[in-house]
């Protein structure tokens, strides 16, 4: 049985939980090791049992809290060469914490087989990450992307859950408080995914088979909880899925509930 909790999951930090009963993985720390363990725990996970944490790219609300956790619970950090090279500059790898490059096939974690798949982010070298547990269930994360290329679709097509950004509301963003420059690269091809481009995408995930969609990374100044869920239920509608029969659908936040399936 797979275990999938978003333990954090906003623009302020983000980290995720996916295991079995063998054990798990985490897939960025973004929120300090304190927290992380605390939110584990919540979920009836010891930090011991954290094989891996594989980072996505090295911004701060997805590496905030590597540093302190990898070294006490002496977890490996695995992640692309740019994204290391970017952390080690900025001080967020111990010497003493062990991290690889993660290669394009993939490497296996608690029997959990993990493969990344290249993003669009305005950042050294970021990915996404699609695993593979034991009995055959296939989980992917697929944030901080600009837009959905096809080569995310094809790493992430027929995936049993998804973990799909779904960041802000476009007019939300337009007319909101942010400087210009920065309004312009969220909505950037290499900025992060809109509620709409979000929806879109859930309706193309759940022709492939996806059962499971998971609405994360919203920006807590750009896009409402309620919203960016009746966007991709709408879209689903209109598709002609059913919600509850077809799919189901939840908003990633802090300390979610944890899906087993």
């Amino acid at each position: 049985m797979a275990k999938f909790c978003s333990l954090y999951s906003s623009s302020s930090g983000n980290c995720t939980y996916i295991g079995t009963s063998q054990g798990g993985i985490l897939v960025d720390v973004g929120i300090s090791a304190k927290r992380t363990a605390e939110a584990l725990a919540g979920i009836g996970i010891d930090p011991s049992q954290v094989a891996a944490i594989f980072i996505t790219h090295e911004h701060a609300d997805h590496i905030n809290g590597v540093r302190v956790f990898a070294k006490k619970f002496d977890v490996p950090v695995y992640a692309s060469a740019g994204t290391l090279s970017g952390m080690q500059e900025l001080g967020a790898l111990d010497p003493k914490i062990k991290t690889e490059v993660i290669p394009a096939s993939g490497i296996e974690a608690a029997g959990i087989f993990v493969r990344p798949f290249v993003t669009p982010h305005d950042s050294r070298e970021s990915c996404g990450y699609s695993v593979l547990t034991p009995d055959g269930k296939r989980i992917s994360v697929a944030t901080d992307i600009g837009k959905v290329t096809d080569t995310i679709m094809n790493a992430i097509h027929g995936s049993d859950l998804v973990l799909l950004e779904s960041n802000h509301d476009v007019g939300m963003l337009r007319n909101g408080p942010y400087p210009f420059f920065l309004k312009q690269r969220i909505l950037s091809d290499h900025g992060h995914l809109s509620n709409e481009s979000c929806a879109q995408t859930a309706v193309r995930l759940v022709e492939s088979g996806t059962t499971r969609l998971v609405l994360g990374h919203l920006s807590k100044e750009n896009n409402i909880p309620a919203l960016a869920y009746e966007t991709t239920h709408s879209a689903m509608t209109i598709a002609g899925a059913r919600l509850g029969t077809d799919y189901l659908l939840t908003v990633a936040g802090d300390r979610n509930a944890p899906i087993t399936f």
